[in-house]
């Protein structure tokens, strides 16, 4: 199969789902007569009325800003503690216990505790956003560590290669797959700590505006406000998957090299 139709194929299948649910739940709402839970051609009728460039700049747009500054800092945390705890046996003893704790503790129950010490403004919402995308990148950059080939691993040493050489041309290459696959898990934490954060005291952001429709009740208004979370995380899904096929070329590569191996040999 060519490459070509190998894309066209898998944009078939894309946008095959969502099309069918998009038709289920316009036939399944058509007759509706709830107030809760309106036509969707009502909905989608308010959409363009309700989320103007006025409003997508006063609270898509800070949202947005919001949820990458408390990504990266998650990610950078993330990636640097769990290169330290993967890298030593005795940092992992000593800390498991607390990271353990630190992890089963949900973080919308922190939001009232980080509101104490930083206040309504955004840093409180970056804060809540990076204490729960940390641990999904920690976690993952720690196995990734942890399983460095130890023939590599001798090699390295045995060619004197040591320090931040070592770190970046070994390490970080060899974890860097399952760093992604933590990278992705946080990025849907992410939004869902994003709209909660904003929740809390807010006046600006995509959780505010469904709380103020919810509460005034502009229904239709209120989904729509849900429909433009589940496109936003459809972009940066899909933005994360074309920076991590670029990140990881060398590996996917290899992967499809050994795939076809496997079959020629079969």
């Amino acid at each position: 199969m060519s490459r070509t139709l190998r894309a066209l194929r898998a944009a078939v299948l894309a946008v095959a789902l969502p099309c069918v649910l998009v038709a289920v739940w316009w036939f399944a709402s058509a007759a509706s007569t709830s107030f809760y839970a309106p036509p969707l051609r009502t909905i989608l009728g308010r959409f363009d009325d309700t989320w103007t460039a006025e409003r997508l700049q006063d609270d898509v747009l800070p949202s947005v800003l919001r949820l990458l500054a408390g990504y990266a800092v998650a990610g950078v945390v993330g990636v640097a503690l769990g290169v330290v705890i993967g890298s030593s046996r005795r940092a992992r003893a000593a800390c498991e216990p607390a990271l353990e704790f630190l992890r089963a503790v949900p973080p919308p129950v922190l939001v009232p505790v980080i509101m104490l010490f930083a206040g309504i403004g955004d840093t409180m919402k970056i804060a809540v956003i990076a204490s729960g995308c940390v641990w999904p990148v920690l976690l993952n950059t720690t196995a990734g560590v942890r399983s460095v080939d130890r023939v590599a691993a001798e090699t390295a040493r045995s060619y004197g290669i040591g320090g931040a050489a070592r770190l970046r041309h070994l390490v970080l290459p060899a974890a860097s797959p399952q760093i992604f696959a933590g990278l992705r898990q946080a990025l849907s934490i992410g939004v869902i700590l994003m709209v909660i954060s904003e929740m809390y005291a807010s006046s600006s952001g995509l959780g505010f505006a469904v709380v103020e429709f919810q509460r005034s009740f502009a229904v239709p208004e209120m989904w729509t406000g849900i429909l433009v979370l589940g496109l936003l995380g459809v972009v940066l899904a899909l933005l994360f998957r074309l920076v991590e096929r670029r990140a990881l070329g060398w590996y996917h590569g290899s992967r499809g090299a050994r795939r076809k191996a496997g079959g020629g040999g079969a």
